[in-house]
């Protein structure tokens, strides 16, 4: 016989499990100096590219090390560019003791994402009686941010979380950021950031490409290095390939 138990729920609040997006900050080198010039290099002219977002610290590159960072100089220095560093994992006992004292909490299960590879599916063979295909509409993606001005040097457009698409030149020191893909209608004279929160599947496209700086998921490339005359000024497409000496810029030729 079943009996039914007697219960005050609470008035004042309630419990429930809650998903947190994180940025993940992958750290390789306990130097501190050094990354902190590598992240003035790379954010210090994009003041708002973060935004207070929360940070998990992944210490398994270090794992194998004695060597541990600073945690409170490290997340004193993650503060100043907008990051607010909550969780670690990763690291062996001693530096996940002392991530723990410095107020980090320790988050074992957390998974980051990382772009799968790409494979190629070969096609079904057809059915003699198909089974209708059940329409499921995916989430809507945000529109690109459209510039339709020139930008001059010393500005800078960042498109936060989608694409960008610049209807104009974009003169020598101007930038343009996006998360995801940067086209640009026009001579690309100063720098391009596309995936600049690692996607890895975002491309760079211009009309006339001779940038001062290309960069997609952080690996970049400077006009110190000349680009091959069938690219240099002409249409052209920049893309990451990944290879067994780790990930290179790949710049094609558009064809009209």
């Amino acid at each position: 016989m079943s009996v039914a138990l007697a219960a005050n729920a609470p008035v004042t609040f309630e419990i429930k499990s809650a998903n947190l997006p994180l940025v993940a900050l992958i750290l390789k080198s306990a130097d501190l100096t050094r990354l902190g010039e590598e992240l003035a290099q790379r954010f210090g002219d994009v003041p708002d590219f973060f935004d207070q977002d929360p940070l998990l610290i992944d210490l398994q590159p270090l794992a194998a090390d004695e060597a541990s960072p600073d945690f409170d100089a490290l997340c004193a220095l993650l503060r100043q560019h907008r990051l607010a560093p909550l969780a670690v994992r990763g690291g062996n006992e001693a530096q996940m003791a002392q991530a723990r004292s410095a107020g980090l909490l320790a988050a074992p299960e957390a998974a980051i994402q990382r772009p799968a590879p790409r494979t190629e599916t070969p096609p079904e063979p057809a059915s003699a009686t198909p089974e209708p295909a059940q329409p499921v509409a995916p989430p809507p993606e945000p529109g690109a941010l459209v510039i339709d001005r020139p930008l001059r040097s010393g500005q800078q457009v960042y498109a936060r979380g989608r694409d960008l698409v610049v209807m104009a030149m974009v003169n020598p020191g101007a930038e343009v950021i996006a998360d995801g893909h940067i086209h640009v209608y026009a001579p690309l004279r100063g720098k391009a950031i596309a995936g600049a929160r690692g996607n890895a599947d975002a491309r760079i496209f211009a009309l006339a490409m001779s940038p001062e700086l290309i960069s997609i998921a952080g690996i970049y490339r400077t006009s110190e290095v000349a680009l091959p005359p069938e690219v240099a000024g002409r249409p052209a497409q920049v893309r990451l390939q990944s290879g067994p000496d780790g990930d290179r810029l790949v710049i094609d030729p558009l064809s009209s």
